[in-house]
């Protein structure tokens, strides 16, 4: 088995409606997740403020 090399430790929270605050291990600020656009759309919610959804970090992350 090869060696681990990093474990995320990474804290959700509901903050309100669809909106979610992740505080990660090693950075002070939180990440805040949520809706916008298309999914927005799809699920007819208006949000307070729109945040980029956790399904973007992860298209994001393979895409590079």
């Amino acid at each position: 088995m090869a060696e681990v090399i990093h474990t995320s430790c990474i804290k959700i929270t509901r903050d309100r409606g669809p909106i979610r605050k992740a505080m990660i291990e090693g950075f002070s600020e939180p990440v805040f997740y949520g809706i916008h656009g298309g999914i927005q759309k799809f699920y007819g919610v208006d949000p307070v403020e729109e945040h980029a959804a956790t399904l973007d970090h992860i298209v994001g992350a393979v895409s590079s």
